[in-house]
């Protein structure tokens, strides 16, 4: 009899989301009550800024600023770029491309994403400065596996292991005037979600999958990863999805607040619009913020 060994779930790291420029993206995260880091700039041509929450996720709004490296950087195999490339062309600049997992070990990931068939790419390694709000500066590196399906050009995933974690308290960028403190739910969407089951087992780390009337849900260490149907991610969210189009789709989060009337005072005070859905405050995407936001009471 052959005994499988149990599986310890990766934990969410990041989401990426690309915009057209970075500036406008800490223009609406600001309004959205959120505190936004400083610009990061990678040895590829892109850069970012990021929201940590107090979780240990968070967010990575991507931009491109030498579009020529990039190019060449995606030639020379840097699945990173050619992605974020990639979503572009198809979905603009605009949006929710990849969703990232944890690890302490990207190499051993690599090796079982090749053997599952579903290694997108070679590992990249690099390193960038990091700059902490009272102006300390480090250097940051990281090592990323990469996980893809032919069938879903429109999302990536991969882990990362931090390779040299820049040691600053970044208790002032974790905190928040909405109030924000954990990300609760990554929501996908795509016609028949189970189709998808095998790919987001492997990426999670996670055997065990809630298969449901709408979807399916996949637990990760920190945060569920939802896939809906049309119909769910339309009753749920609001977001509308074509019946007719295949493939995973990243679109939306849910983030755990404190006051959830708060939220709502902060978002009629800044004039953005929102919808009520049950105990959520959905915030649809705009330019500067490429998925919806569901603010959820904790």
């Amino acid at each position: 009899m052959t005994i499988t060994a149990p599986r310890t779930p990766r934990p969410v790291d990041h989401l990426v989301l690309p915009t057209a420029g970075l500036d406008s993206a800490r223009a609406r995260l600001e309004c959205l009550g959120f505190t936004v880091a400083p610009v990061g700039k990678h040895p590829f041509g892109t850069e970012n800024v990021c929201v940590f929450l107090g979780d240990g996720s968070f967010l990575e709004l991507l931009a491109v600023s030498q579009r020529e490296m990039c190019e060449e950087e995606a030639r020379n195999g840097n699945v990173f770029v050619a992605r974020d490339q990639a979503y572009r062309f198809r979905n603009g600049d605009e949006g929710f491309s990849a969703l990232v997992m944890g690890t302490h070990d990207a190499t051993g990931d690599h090796e079982a994403f090749t053997k599952a068939g579903i290694s997108a790419g070679n590992i990249l390694d690099f390193f960038r400065p990091f700059t902490s709000p009272d102006g300390k500066e480090d250097i940051a590196g990281f090592r990323l596996a990469f996980a893809a399906d032919l069938r879903a050009p429109d999302a990536f995933f991969f882990t990362c292991q931090r390779l040299n974690t820049p040691k600053v308290d970044r208790a002032a960028l974790q905190t928040h005037k909405n109030g924000v403190f954990e990300l609760r739910e990554i929501v996908l969407s795509e016609v028949n979600p189970t189709d998808f089951q095998y790919l987001l087992q492997e990426v999670v780390n996670q055997r065990d999958v809630t298969a449901h009337s709408f979807g399916m849900d996949v637990r990760s260490a920190t945060a569920n990863v939802a896939v809906l149907t049309p119909q769910g991610l339309r009753s749920f969210f609001g977001i509308e999805a074509s019946e007719n189009e295949r493939g995973l789709r990243l679109q939306a989060f849910v983030l755990a607040v404190r006051d959830i009337a708060a939220v709502e005072t902060l978002l009629m005070t800044n004039n953005i619009p929102y919808e009520k859905r049950g105990s959520r405050l959905i915030v649809h995407k705009a330019p500067g913020q490429g998925a919806a936001i569901a603010f959820e009471a904790s």
